[in-house]
């Protein structure tokens, strides 16, 4: 049986907790980090998934979007770029 929390976009998963989600595969060089600052305002991190790089130094690429429909294309369109 499957577990509905499991979720995924576009074959990919995710993992919210508050206002937080993370979109992608850990065991993937990277992953989405998404903040949903507001109602119009998401942040959007690629980060490095490597537990030995620390702090700033994860995020690879930001990028901001009005709405979290905008946010997921983008998200989707780095992570199939740069996980190859």
């Amino acid at each position: 049986m499957e577990n509905s929390a499991d979720l995924t976009y576009m074959g990919r998963p995710l993992v919210r907790k508050g206002q937080e989600i993370y979109y992608g595969s850990m065991t993937d060089k990277y992953v989405i980090h998404l903040n949903i600052v507001s109602d119009n305002k998401v942040i959007i991190q690629l980060e490095y998934t490597d537990p030995d790089i620390k702090g700033s130094g994860k995020i690879v690429k930001t990028a901001e979007r009005s709405s979290l429909g905008e946010a997921m294309e983008i998200s989707s369109a780095w992570l199939a770029k740069n996980n190859k």
